[in-house]
C-alpha cells in the first residue's frame, strides 16, 4: 500500500495523541499520588502498622495533635520519625518537630527537660511528657488527654501539710500547678471549719502534717475512709502525726530513715536519697521505666490486721537499710540493732472493695518530699506522681498493646541437622562438583 502525505500526517497526528495522552497520564498518576496515599503492610505480623487499640485511639481525636520532640540530632530521631508516621497515616493532622534542647535552654528548663531528652503531646491546651517512647507509652498518653472528665481533690490543711498552692521548697505548688493543667482542680479544707470533706471531692490527700490532728478532724478522717472514700497519705521517718490513720490501714512504719550509699554512683552524695528505677507490677507502675528519687524516705509493712488488700509497689533495693543513728561520716548497718536490711518497701497501694460503689483505693508513701517544689523535676517524679493520682481517682485508664516480634528471625537446628549441613558443604558439595567437571572432561575428549 503506498503511503500518502495524508496518512503520513494521520499517523503522525495519532502519535502525538497516543504521546499526549501517556503524558497526561502520567502526570495525573502523580498528581494523585501526592494527594492520596495507598500502602500495604506485609509483614507477617503487620509490625509497620499501629495496633487496633490505637486506631481507635485517634478515631476519638477529632482535634490537631501536636509532638515535639526535644531531642539532639542523632539515630534516635529517625526511630522517633519511624514511630511518629505510623500515627500520621492514620490522623493527617498530627504535627510533628524536632528540636535540639541545646538550642533553647529556657524551653528546656520550663518542661525540665533532661540530656535524655523528652517528647511532649500536646491537645486541646493540654500536655503529656513522655520520656520513654513507645507505641504503647504514646498511644497512652494520647489516651490520657483524651480523656475530659474534671476531677476535684482535697488537701488537708490548717496543721502545717505541704500547700497544693504553695510556693515553699517543701510545699506542693508546682504538682498542683501541673494537676490544673490535667483538669484535675486542687482545693484545701479545714476540717476544723468543715464537718465532713466535701461530697464532689474524689480523692482526699494528707502531705505529711507538722501538728497533730484534733480529735473531731480525725474522726472525720476515719468517717470518711470507713465509707470508702480515696485517700493519698504522705509521711515522714519521724512523723508521729499520722500514726493513728496508719494503724487504722494496717500500716506500720518502720525506726529510721532509709539510707542508700551507693546512691554517690548517680552523683548524689547524701545516702538518705533513695533513687528507685525498678518497680513491682501494679497499674501505677505498668511500663513506668524513669528512675524516681525519695529524699528522706521511712520503710513501711503491713500488719496482719489490715483490713485491705495491700500491695507494694516501691521499693528500695538491697543495699539499702534503715538507719536509726546519726546519719552522718562512715555509717554502716548495725546487725545487733533494730535496723533493718533492704529490699524495704516506701509505698503500698491498699484496695477494698464495696458492693455499692466503686473499689476503694489508698496510697501510703513514706516519704512526703518527692511531689515537693523542691524535687518533683527529679526524673520521673512527676509522671509518677501523676499515675498515684489518676489510679486513685479511677481515672487510670491503660491499654496493653503486645510487642511485636517479627517471625523466623532465628533458626534453631539440631545437632544431626547441623552436622549433615556442615558434611555437604564441606565434602558433598565440592565432590559433586568435581564428579560434574570429570563427566564433562570425559564428554569432551571422546568427540
Amino acid at each position: 500500500m503506498k503511503i500518502t502525505q495524508h496518512i503520513h500526517q494521520r499517523i503522525r497526528l495519532k502519535n502525538w495523541l497516543l504521546t499526549y495522552l501517556i503524558l497526561s497520564l502520567l502526570i495525573a498518576l502523580a498528581w494523585l499520588s501526592r494527594v492520596y496515599t495507598a500502602q500495604t503492610d506485609l509483614t507477617a505480623n503487620a509490625s509497620n502498622t499501629l495496633s487496633i487499640a490505637s486506631q481507635k485511639i485517634l478515631a476519638t481525636l477529632p482535634e490537631s495533635i501536636t509532638i515535639t520532640a526535644y531531642i539532639k540530632e542523632t539515630n534516635l530521631q529517625k526511630q522517633i520519625a519511624q514511630l511518629l508516621n505510623k500515627y500520621s497515616r492514620f490522623k493527617n493532622d498530627i504535627d510533628i518537630r524536632f528540636i535540639d534542647p541545646n538550642s533553647v535552654p529556657e524551653k528546656a528548663r520550663e518542661l525540665n527537660i533532661g540530656p535524655q531528652g523528652a517528647i511532649i503531646v500536646e491537645y486541646q491546651g493540654r500536655k503529656e511528657k513522655i520520656t520513654f517512647l513507645d507505641e504503647s507509652t504514646l498511644s497512652n498518653a494520647l489516651l490520657q488527654l483524651a480523656n475530659t472528665n474534671e476531677h476535684w481533690i482535697s488537701f488537708l490543711t490548717g496543721h502545717g501539710e505541704r500547700a497544693p498552692a504553695g510556693k515553699s521548697n517543701f510545699d506542693l505548688g508546682l504538682f498542683g500547678k501541673k494537676l490544673g493543667e490535667h483538669k484535675i482542680k486542687a482545693l484545701t479544707v479545714n476540717l476544723a471549719q468543715l464537718s465532713a470533706i466535701p461530697d464532689n471531692s474524689a480523692l482526699l490527700v494528707i502531705a505529711a502534717p507538722a501538728v497533730a490532728l484534733l480529735a473531731g478532724e480525725l474522726n472525720i478522717i476515719i468517717d470518711y475512709i470507713d465509707q470508702g472514700g480515696n485517700l493519698l497519705l504522705l509521711t515522714d521517718p519521724k512523723n508521729q502525726h499520722t500514726t493513728e490513720i496508719e494503724e487504722l490501714l494496717g500500716i506500720h512504719k518502720l525506726s529510721g530513715t532509709i539510707v542508700d550509699t551507693r546512691s554517690d554512683l548517680y552523683g548524689i552524695d547524701d545516702p538518705t536519697f533513695v533513687l528507685v528505677s525498678e518497680y513491682s507490677r501494679h497499674p501505677i507502675t505498668r511500663n513506668f521505666n524513669s528512675i524516681t528519687v525519695f529524699p528522706v524516705a521511712a520503710a513501711l509493712e503491713t500488719t496482719e490486721e489490715s483490713p485491705y488488700n495491700t500491695e507494694p509497689f516501691i521499693s528500695s533495693v538491697l543495699r539499702s537499710w534503715t538507719e536509726t543513728g546519726e546519719i552522718s561520716g562512715n555509717i554502716r548497718f548495725d546487725v545487733d540493732s533494730e535496723e533493718r536490711e533492704g529490699p524495704l518497701t516506701i509505698a503500698y497501694a491498699l484496695t477494698r472493695d464495696f458492693s455499692d460503689k466503686k473499689q476503694q483505693r489508698i496510697v501510703v508513701i513514706g516519704d512526703g518530699d518527692f511531689l515537693s517544689n523542691a524535687f518533683l523535676g527529679n526524673v520521673g517524679n512527676s509522671e509518677l506522681g501523676f499515675r498515684i493520682i489518676n489510679w486513685l481517682t479511677h481515672d487510670d485508664q491503660f491499654i496493653e498493646i503486645p510487642v511485636k516480634i517479627a517471625p523466623g528471625k532465628s533458626l534453631q537446628l539440631s545437632k544431626t541437622s547441623i552436622a549433615v549441613i556442615g558434611l555437604w558443604f564441606l565434602f558433598g558439595l565440592p565432590l559433586l562438583l568435581i564428579i560434574t567437571g570429570f563427566i564433562i572432561w570425559r564428554k569432551r575428549k571422546r568427540r
